[in-house]
């Protein structure tokens, strides 16, 4: 399986990272792919045209897993009910315990790693705005495919429209079939097991877990065979891409912690500066100038030439009497 160590991060400084800064960024981005398979609903019949533009491929490939799968799925309820399941829970539960378990045993990894995900999960959205494809179970009868999450809904708390919870169907984008980002996250989940995992078991489940979510997507009629392929081929484009955007989040990064350093130094040094605080005697050209005055001679300007104050007897110059003692 592919590295999730990519080449040139570890010489990047990196920030102490907080549960509560990475909560939220986290939540955004999932907040983005729902949004963005909600709004990128594409023309119906361009979307059918799609979908049967990648069965033809198939066929012509001699591809042709989603049938039997389907009919075993269709036929078997012990298999089906599961299998539904499987699709409609475990992306959303396992995927996030992955992240919550190599942000707090494997820190070190967890940047990489997470900005993989949320990179492929971008361009994943880009393909469903640019690709809307039907799904097998949402065409014609003809085609001999039946959907499963209609057929077992009363077992879940699923209806008739994908996943969504009953009467929340309209919520969400049926036709955002390519690529499968349940593979691709399940793929991504494999990796990070089989990498720091450590164990017999947790190796077994980094195969176990794409392998068979690439089955269910295909058996439940939610995803073509090819679907569950772009959706590898997106994890490997995020994985390239992942140095270059952490390196562009580093120098953002940077760049805002120097504004603020700066910030932070203009700020304490108007606090340290005391209003009515007395300037140092300015000293220019051998002359000082006396308390209160700014430049020398302020005094003779200021009252005139014979106008002078009277002096106390420090005061006098070199010519005045000295006082009666």
């Amino acid at each position: 399986m592919p590295h999730a160590d990519i080449a040139g991060v570890e010489a990047t400084p990196r920030t102490r990272l907080r549960w509560w800064t990475e909560l939220p960024l986290i939540l955004l981005v999932y907040a983005c792919y729902s949004a963005g398979r909600l709004l990128a609903r594409g023309d119906v019949s361009t979307a059918v045209d799609h979908g049967l533009a990648i069965l033809d491929i198939e066929k012509a490939l001699f591809l042709n897993a989603e049938h039997p799968l389907n009919r075993l799925f269709t036929r078997e309820p012990w298999i089906g009910v599961p299998a539904d399941f499987w699709y409609a829970t475990l992306h959303y539960l396992v995927t996030p315990v992955i992240l919550v378990w190599l942000f707090r045993s494997r820190a070190v990894r967890y940047r990489a790693a997470r900005t993989w995900l949320m990179t492929s999960t971008f361009i994943g959205l880009i393909g469903f705005t640019l690709l809307p494809t039907c799904p097998p179970r949402l065409l014609a009868e003809g085609h001999g495919f039946v959907d499963t999450m209609a057929q077992y809904s009363s077992y879940g708390w699923w209806g008739g429209e994908a996943s969504a919870p009953r009467g929340m169907g309209g919520m969400t984008n049926q036709y955002a079939a390519m690529p499968s980002l349940h593979v691709g996250w399940s793929l991504w989940c494999g990796v990070m097991l089989w990498r720091h995992g450590g164990t017999r078991l947790a190796k077994t489940a980094a195969v176990a877990y794409p392998l068979i979510t690439t089955i269910v997507v295909m058996g439940t009629a939610n995803h073509y065979f090819l679907d569950a392929v772009a959706g590898a081929a997106v994890m490997g484009v995020g994985l390239l891409l992942t140095p270059y955007v952490l390196r562009a989040a580093e120098r953002v990064r940077s760049w805002y912690a120097s504004r603020r350093a700066v910030t932070s130094a203009a700020s304490g040094a108007a606090a340290t500066a005391v209003p009515g605080d007395t300037p140092a005697p300015v000293v220019s050209a051998g002359c000082q100038t006396s308390a209160g005055e700014r430049i020398p001679r302020q005094r003779e300007s200021r009252f005139g030439s014979g106008a002078e104050p009277s002096a106390a007897p420090q005061d006098a110059g070199d010519g005045a009497p000295a006082p009666a003692r």
